[in-house]
Parts: structure tokens; C-alpha cells; sequence
């Protein structure tokens, strides 16, 4: 029997550990998708949270500097300044402005630091004015 008592808890030590491995991967996995105005509004309680930002990238405010990007979100008439030093290199569409996602955290500074950034350039998508919504047909090539 005391065999079996030792095999029985080393089972709940296994289990609890993969348990609290998980809700601790859930937690920090979580991001939420903000507005700036929403950012602006959790004040000093959104510095270490873990968030995503969206807003449009300023026109004329991507630096490249060894190491790090810095750029400028806007929406409407709020601005919110970014550094990106993430090790991952940036999407094609993120350029002047492309829309953008940056995920990363609030700094003490008002300064957002991301680690990933996910940029949407939604001109690239649409139908040039004057042309309608759909492509020419090549029927009969």
C-alpha cells in the first residue's frame, strides 16, 4: 500500500505542475486589442500589463537605429510613440501609414514598447479609383 500512496502522489505532483504551467502560459499569453484612447485611459495601470495597440503608423515617423524601430501610432487626434525591439524582422506592409498592431507593453516613460508588430497596409487591397471593386477578366488566355 505505501507504494501505491507514493505512485498517487507523485501523479498529483505531475498533474499540478502541468496545471499551474498552463494557467501561467494562458496568463501571459492573453493580450487584449486597445485603442489609444483606451490606453490613455488605464493611466499608470496599463504599465507591465501585456496589451496590443492598434492605430495607423504617422507619416515621417519611422527611425531605424541598430537595434530598435521608433514610430508613431495615431488615431484620430491621439498620438502614442512606439520603440520596437523585437527580434523578428518587420512585415513588408509597414510603412507610412499602414495600419498597425504593436504588441508589447506601457512603459513608465508613456513610451510603448513592442516585441511584435503585425502592419496592414490597406491601400494595397483596394480597387484603384475609378477602376470598380473587381479585377480585369483574362478570359481567353
Amino acid at each position: 500500500m505505501k507504494t501505491y500512496g507514493k505512485f498517487a502522489a507523485l501523479i498529483l505532483v505531475v498533474i499540478g505542475t502541468l496545471v499551474w504551467l498552463a494557467a501561467g502560459g494562458v496568463r501571459d499569453s492573453g493580450t487584449y486589442y486597445k485603442t489609444i484612447g483606451e490606453l490613455r485611459q488605464m493611466g499608470a495601470e496599463a504599465q507591465g500589463k501585456r496589451l496590443r495597440v492598434g492605430g495607423d503608423v504617422e507619416e515621417g515617423s519611422i527611425v531605424r537605429t541598430s537595434g530598435q524601430v521608433r514610430f508613431v501610432l495615431h488615431q484620430d487626434n491621439l498620438r502614442l510613440n512606439v520603440i520596437y525591439e523585437g527580434t523578428d524582422p518587420l512585415p513588408d506592409t509597414f510603412r507610412d501609414g499602414a495600419q498597425a498592431l504593436a504588441d508589447g507593453k506601457m512603459g513608465p516613460d508613456g513610451v510603448f514598447r513592442a516585441s511584435k508588430i503585425q502592419a496592414k497596409c490597406a491601400s494595397k487591397y483596394e480597387a484603384k479609383p475609378g477602376t470598380g471593386a473587381a479585377a480585369p477578366s483574362r478570359a481567353g488566355v
